[in-house]
């Protein structure tokens, strides 16, 4: 992921200014790394250690969305609807 896409996800996501560890920036972050590399083990299906990359990160997303929704189940509806989570 380059500079410039971060930088966009992080300003749409963001709760204030300056934002870029509440769980919404981290689940949006994550969710573009995970499209990304499920995308390349598309293409490399034998690639083990990206899969176990890929793996941990659906892991770590998934806890930050339990925390969100235990949190605030507003923010939680709201986020997975925009990532188009769910469906």
């Amino acid at each position: 992921m380059d500079k410039e896409l971060k930088e966009k996800i992080i300003q749409e996501y963001a709760t204030h200014p300056g934002d870029t560890g509440s769980p919404e920036v981290q689940v949006a972050l994550l969710t573009t790394r995970i499209q990304n590399l499920t995308e390349h083990l598309r293409r490399n299906p034998k690639d083990v250690h990206s899969r176990r990359g890929l793996i941990l990160m659906v892991s770590k997303r998934r806890k930050l969305l339990n925390y969100l929704r235990g949190k605030s189940p507003e923010r939680y509806q709201t986020l997975i609807q925009r990532l188009g989570l769910r469906r």
